[in-house]
């Protein structure tokens, strides 16, 4: 995946780590028994995801032909790369 660049975007890093912190929520108030604090990290895990796709979608994100070239490079007969 390093040679895709795969998640390194601001979008990416920006989502998955409002998601984290939603996690770390959602787990503190798990252990503390509060259901509602726990819905609420929940929900900052949906809005990490949100966020990434917003980010994306300005412009921020993978380009959609990012992963022609390595597929293309895939897809070639190993005798053609001489």
């Amino acid at each position: 995946m390093a040679g895709s660049s795969h998640g390194h975007t601001p979008a990416a890093w920006t989502g998955v780590t409002i998601a984290f912190i939603g996690f770390c929520v959602a787990g503190a108030f798990m252990v503390m028994a509060q259901p509602a604090g726990f819905w609420a990290g929940m929900a900052i895990v949906v809005i990490g995801g949100i966020v990434g796709w917003i980010m994306s979608a300005m412009g921020l994100g993978q380009p959609k032909d990012a992963h022609k070239d390595l597929l293309a490079s895939q897809l070639e007969p190993a005798s053609a790369k001489g």
